[in-house]
């Protein structure tokens, strides 16, 4: 694979990369009642989008692993389907629809801790390149690569995904996909934009995206509150629209192949069953113990063991505050699913057009 940029970030003195402070300050950026949530919070939020991205994930990644592994991402699910089964399908699915090749150089936009990477080089035989702005995601994802003994296929690197170009130069990759990702981007003009750039010709981006539906309307007091929640509960500077995610894509350049919203296929399993905590859903044995910690009593049991942790000075200050942002969120996303004003998997493929 051909070099690429390395960290410029160095450890702190106890060897913990992430900035707790900004773990501590992350919901300064919302109001809590989505009444009082203006505009010029809005746009504080998307003019500071990496702090408060970073604050998100480096107070809730071992929050995610602990509820839902090293795959950040929903899925549709089959009866009967296990859940990591249902996120290893959805990630194949993403890499067919693209028509990845073994050999090709495919990007990751904000890869996580590298678990889709992994998952998709296998599937594909790809060789893969995440960017992450969260370092201590990144150093996860190399650990996790390195157990895996993927590191010929895989590599991670810190950097903006705002600034793709920059870092890699244009026309530098085969194929981009991006899993959950984008939406925390301050606009998707940018991203994409970006993206295109260091598209080869002809190459193809594979998008899952996060959007309110043509049912949401902000103007609607409970509407508003979803998607502020949304926001609020998974580090999101301003939930959009599908029509804005396509709007975007046309506008910078690219060919709209495919598109389809995957949370309205009229699926018997919701995408988000997961994280209504009831037991009675859960496709297989294992299941349980995903569902269970979505309970009362496995919230509570998690957020105390948060605290204890934060006092002995083993999680850093500030992570109780995020997992509490963690459980609005997922209530949020649940209201959405039912209602029909949100999904995480508007589904997208792009091509870049060849040159003549």
């Amino acid at each position: 694979m051909a070099p690429v940029a390395t960290d410029t970030n160095k450890p702190n003195g106890s060897g913990d990369v992430r900035n707790n402070e900004g773990i501590a300050n992350y919901t300064k950026f919302w109001q809590k009642d989505s009444k009082n949530d203006s505009e010029v919070d809005t746009q504080n939020r998307l003019t500071e989008y990496t702090s408060v991205v970073n604050g998100y994930y480096d107070g809730a990644t071992d929050l995610y692993e602990y509820g839902w592994g090293q795959n950040f991402h929903f899925a549709r699910y089959y009866p009967g389907e296990a859940f990591y089964q249902a996120i290893a399908r959805h990630e194949h699915y993403l890499a067919h629809t693209m028509g990845l090749k073994r050999g090709m150089r495919v990007l990751d936009v904000g890869c996580g801790v590298g678990g889709p990477a992994r998952e998709i080089a296998r599937f594909a035989g790809v060789n893969i390149v995440g960017i992450n702005n969260n370092e201590y995601q990144v150093l996860r994802a190399r650990k996790y690569t390195k157990k895996a003994g993927l590191e010929g296929q895989c590599e991670f690197v810190k950097g903006d995904f705002m600034k793709l170009a920059e870092q890699f130069g244009e026309n530098s990759f085969d194929a981009v996909y991006a899993i959950e990702a984008t939406c925390h981007a301050p606009t998707w003009e940018g991203v994409y934009g970006e993206i295109l750039k260091v598209l080869k010709p002809g190459g193809r981006l594979g998008l899952y995206e996060w959007c309110m539906t043509d049912k949401w309307d902000a103007s609607v007091p409970e509407h508003k509150r979803i998607a502020h929640g949304i926001e609020l509960g998974d580090g999101i500077a301003e939930m959009r629209s599908i029509k804005q995610a396509r709007s975007a894509l046309n506008s910078v350049g690219f060919k709209i192949e495919e598109e389809q919203d995957l949370a309205d296929m009229g699926d018997a399993i919701a995408w988000y069953y997961p994280l209504e905590g009831d037991l009675r859903k859960c496709q297989t044995l294992w299941d349980l113990f995903q569902c269970w910690r979505m309970t009362k009593l496995g919230t509570f049991t998690t957020q105390t063991a948060v605290r204890v942790l934060e006092l002995a000075r083993l999680a850093p200050k500030g992570t109780y505050d995020v997992g509490e942002s963690l459980k609005v969120a997922a209530e949020a996303l649940v209201a959405g699913g039912r209602a029909g004003l949100f999904t995480p998997m508007m589904h997208f493929v792009a091509q870049k057009p060849s040159q003549s």
